[in-house]
């Protein structure tokens, strides 16, 4: 199963498990520099965020095992589906 979402950034590599019966989990991998602490276990990875392929609906992360909220994957980055909220001031300079 393919699921077109974001390309990941150099660097990166997305993979996806099993969350439940209904959804994915979606992890990026950081291959981009070397982590002293991770010798030996391959490359950390972080919780992206979830997908459900039946109704095609991304979520954003609360931990790794609590799904939050449906985001429109617009509104999404490579790196997370976090949503980026700005203020404001944030947004003229962004």
């Amino acid at each position: 199963m393919e699921v077109l979402f974001h390309r990941p950034p150099k660097g990166f590599e997305y993979s996806m498990d099993s969350f439940n019966k209904s959804t994915k989990r979606i992890w990026i991998h950081n291959h981009s520099m070397e982590f002293s602490y991770r010798e030996g276990k391959g490359a950390p990875k972080s919780i992206w965020g979830f997908y459900k392929p039946k109704t095609k609906t991304f979520y954003r992360p609360v931990t790794p095992d609590k799904m939050g909220e449906e985001v429109d994957i617009k509104d999404t980055t490579p790196y997370s589906a976090m949503e980026i909220k700005l203020n404001p001031l944030m947004s003229a300079f962004g």
